[in-house]
C-alpha cells in the first residue's frame, strides 16, 4: 500500500458517496475528513534505525514487527546477577522494545498498527477483517471506507462512528442501518435521509422533516457539492 494507491481509495470513497470526483490530494483529505481521528505516529526502529508506524509512541524504543518476526520469538539472554530492583529496571531498559506496525493475517498495510484479518489498509488503528480503509480507528468488517471509528460493516462510507450497517454515507453518529445519508445522528432504518437525528424507519427526510423524492433530489446535490466546496 502506497500513497497513490490509498488516493484511489479515496477517490473510489468520494465518488461512491457524493457522485462527484475527488477534488482533494491525499493529505487534504487526510486534513478535512479525518482531523479528529487519533491515528499512528512515525517513530524510528531502535534497531535498524528505519521507518515505521506505533499507535502510542510514548515508549522510548520501537523495533517494527516483521523485523521482530525475522529475529524469532526468543529474545532470553545468558543469566546475569541481580542484586536490587535498580538493576532489574536497569535489565528490563535493555530488552523493553514495543513491537511497531503490528499485523496478523493482513497484506497490503502501510503506516498502521494493530491490524487483523485485512488488506489494503493506510495509517489507521485496530481494523479487523476489513478491505481499502484509509485513516480509520477500532473498526471492523468494513469496505472502501475512511475516517471511521468504533463502527462495524461500513461501506463506502466517511466519518462514521459507533455505527454498524452503514453504506454509502456521510457523517454518521450513533446509528444503525444506514444508506445513502448525510449527517445522521442517534437513527436508524434511514436511507436517502440528510441532517436528522433521532428517528427511525424514514426515507427522503431533511432536519426530521419529510419531503417528496424530487425535493430531496434537489437538496442532496447542492449539500453534496457544497461539502466538497467548503
Amino acid at each position: 500500500m502506497d500513497d497513490a494507491q490509498a488516493k484511489q481509495i479515496a477517490d473510489t470513497i468520494i465518488g461512491q458517496i457524493f457522485g462527484l470526483q475527488n477534488p482533494y490530494t491525499l493529505d487534504e483529505f487526510k486534513a478535512k475528513f479525518a482531523f479528529d481521528i487519533r491515528m499512528t505516529s512515525e517513530v524510528n526502529d531502535s534497531i535498524t534505525g528505519k521507518q515505521t508506524w506505533v499507535q502510542n509512541s510514548s515508549g522510548n524504543k520501537f523495533v517494527d514487527f516483521d523485523d521482530l518476526v525475522q529475529k524469532g520469538a526468543d529474545w532470553m539472554r545468558p543469566k546475569q546477577e541481580i542484586s536490587s530492583v535498580e538493576d532489574i529496571m536497569r535489565h528490563w531498559q535493555e530488552i523493553n522494545y514495543t513491537a511497531a506496525q503490528r499485523t496478523i493475517n493482513s497484506i497490503n498495510v502501510a503506516k498502521s498498527d494493530a491490524i487483523y484479518g485485512s488488506q489494503n489498509i493506510y495509517q489507521s488503528i485496530d481494523i479487523h477483517d476489513s478491505k481499502n480503509i484509509l485513516f480509520s480507528e477500532s473498526s471492523l468488517i468494513s469496505e472502501y471506507s475512511a475516517a471511521i471509528q468504533r463502527s462495524n460493516t461500513c461501506l463506502y462510507s466517511l466519518r462514521v462512528d459507533d455505527s454498524n450497517k452503514v453504506s454509502k454515507s456521510f457523517q454518521v453518529s450513533w446509528s444503525g442501518n444506514i444508506t445513502n445519508c448525510l449527517f445522521i445522528k442517534d437513527s436508524k432504518n434511514l436511507s436517502d435521509c440528510m441532517f436528522c437525528s433521532q428517528i427511525q424507519d424514514k426515507r427522503f427526510c431533511i432536519a426530521n422533516m419529510q419531503f417528496t423524492e424530487e425535493e430531496y433530489r434537489k437538496w442532496e446535490k447542492l449539500v453534496k457539492e457544497w461539502i466538497l466546496s467548503n
